[in-house]
């Protein structure tokens, strides 16, 4: 497994840790993983929006399993970042209908517009083109994901406007 130098303040706040031993009250004490995928976001969320290593090593310590385990459910999941990410991440549907209605497109003319590759950062840090897997929105190809919120039926002028909301601040990414 690939680890980078990224350091990353870990700042488990009183009310963090209220909501962590909240969702893990859902669980008998001995099934204190299961509560692994919502602490992970409640933990991304609250931390710029990903997941060092050693901020993955503190989820385990706090649940009471191993490291490995925290590291195989975040590099599985793309939802999961294990480096600073832009503050919008564009996460476009890559499967069959997005596909077959022109989002390869779509993402080569955002990179374009922002300066940026598939999976980089903008100059400025506001912005990341990323390529996930099946969002479940099929009957509104092409899409995305920004944040917590779908944007669906994608056109050139419809990413200008994103962009745009964006830069000026209108956009809300949690859904909180």
């Amino acid at each position: 497994m690939e680890k980078h130098n990224f350091k990353q303040e870990i700042n488990i706040t009183p009310e963090l840790m209220a909501r962590i031993n909240e969702l893990t009250s859902h669980y008998p004490e001995d099934k204190r993983k299961s509560a692994l995928i919502p602490v992970l976001h409640e933990v991304q969320d609250a931390h710029d929006h990903w997941l060092s290593y050693e901020l993955q090593d503190k989820v385990a310590e706090i649940l009471g399993i191993l490291p490995v385990e925290v590291y195989e459910v975040v590099s599985f999941y793309t939802m999961f970042n294990r480096r600073p990410i832009g503050k919008y991440m564009f996460e476009f549907c890559q499967t069959s209908c997005c596909v077959t209605r022109g989002v390869e497109n779509l993402m080569d003319y955002t990179c374009e517009k922002l300066g940026v590759k598939i999976g980089e950062t903008s100059a400025d840090g506001l912005f990341e083109v990323r390529g996930v897997e099946c969002l479940g929105a099929c009957g509104y190809a092409p899409m995305l994901q920004l944040g917590d919120f779908y944007h669906e039926n994608l056109t050139k002028e419809k990413v200008d406007q994103l962009i745009d909301d964006c830069k000026a601040g209108k956009v809300t990414l949690l859904d909180k």
